[in-house]
């Protein structure tokens, strides 16, 4: 089968592979029907992930049909149309009983890190009963793509934030992550969503899906003043903080409202620093942490009842024999480019 795999030097290679086949009997082989790149795959390439293991299959957002499921795989059988997780987690360990699924005692990030992922015709998912969510009848390949990691990314940051109802949230990043972040906490109950970024054609697509009520670009304003003055003064209740560039963690805990939650989604490839002297009587609650996620379910079915969508994100789409074009265009942003959708 094709395959791609980043070499030890960051590289990526489309090769030819064996098919995988079942090595415990919680596996399940799956027939990848669509995968995406995501900025993680960017991060490996870049030799930030000191966990992931060089030649590799890329990938872990995808979604397929279930060929092969091993003697323990209770929920799953041929045939049905799966959404993956983006982690592998055996769901009996401390962790995972807390809901910690990240963290899981044998598992984690797995999938297109340290084991084979999904930018290939077929991948091999442990734990396959967690891993894999099956896919309402009404709902399609596309649109439960992303429900395994930048939806749930989103989620999870929405989430951190504890929003009550009316709250103002703030999203730095309107990449991917943040608009999916800005969908969820509008679910969860916030009164105006602040979307905050560079790139003026990503707000745009904020205020054009009515996923921000207020979109502000740091080089055209001072933020900071921008959210003060839409918040008597005070900040934002809550931020979430998708971006992972140079100064957005700053940014971050400067637009919160004292007492606020700062959730922080991004994953940086350099140190941030906490500048407690700055931030004294400020009060704020930091949280942050790769993605517990744990609730494709209810996101799936979410999107079954129309509450929520991210066909939008989908802005191109490759075949798995172009799939270097696909991380070109991804990786620099062309043409717009939100999110590829790569069919194996």
């Amino acid at each position: 089968m094709k395959a791609l795999i980043c070499h030890k030097n960051g590289s990526i290679e489309l090769v030819e592979k064996e098919m995988p086949k079942l090595q415990n009997d919680r596996d399940a082989i799956v027939k990848v029907t669509l995968s995406s790149i995501c900025t993680s795959d960017l991060h490996i390439m870049r030799g930030a992930v000191p966990r992931a293991v060089p030649e590799t299959v890329l990938g872990h957002e995808f979604v397929g049909e279930v060929v092969e499921v091993g003697s323990a795989v209770k929920n799953l059988k041929k045939g049905d149309r799966v959404a993956a997780n983006c982690e592998t987690f055996c769901g009996e360990c401390f962790f995972c009983r807390h809901g910690f699924i990240n963290n899981c005692e044998k598992g984690g990030w797995e999938l297109g890190c340290r084991i084979d992922g999904c930018q290939a015709e077929f991948v091999r998912v442990p734990f396959a009963d967690t891993g894999l969510t099956k896919i309402p009848e009404n709902v399609s390949y596309e649109s439960a793509l992303f429900v395994g990691d930048i939806l749930s990314s989103g989620y999870f940051g929405a989430e951190m934030c504890e929003i009550k109802k009316g709250d103002i949230i703030a999203v730095i990043g309107a990449g991917p992550v943040g608009l999916c972040a800005m969908m969820c906490a509008k679910y969860l109950g916030a009164g105006k969503i602040i979307a905050i970024d560079v790139d003026a054609s990503r707000l745009e697509i904020a205020k054009n899906q009515k996923l921000a009520d207020f979109v502000f670009n740091p080089p055209d304003c001072d933020v900071e003043k921008e959210v003060k003055n839409l918040t008597e003064n005070r900040g934002a209740d809550g931020v979430i903080e998708c971006a992972g560039a140079k100064d957005t963690f700053e940014m971050s805990w400067k637009i919160a409202r004292p007492n606020a939650i700062v959730g922080v989604v991004a994953m940086y490839e350099e140190n941030q620093i906490l500048p407690l002297p700055q931030m004294y009587g400020k009060n704020l609650t930091f949280k942050t942490g790769g993605v517990d996620a744990i609730h494709c379910a209810k996101l799936l079915d979410l999107i079954s009842k129309g509450l929520i969508s991210t066909d939008f994100l989908i802005t191109h789409k490759v075949s798995l024999e172009n799939i270097k074009n696909g991380y070109e265009l991804f990786e620099n942003k062309r043409k717009n480019c939100l999110k590829v959708a790569v069919m194996s």
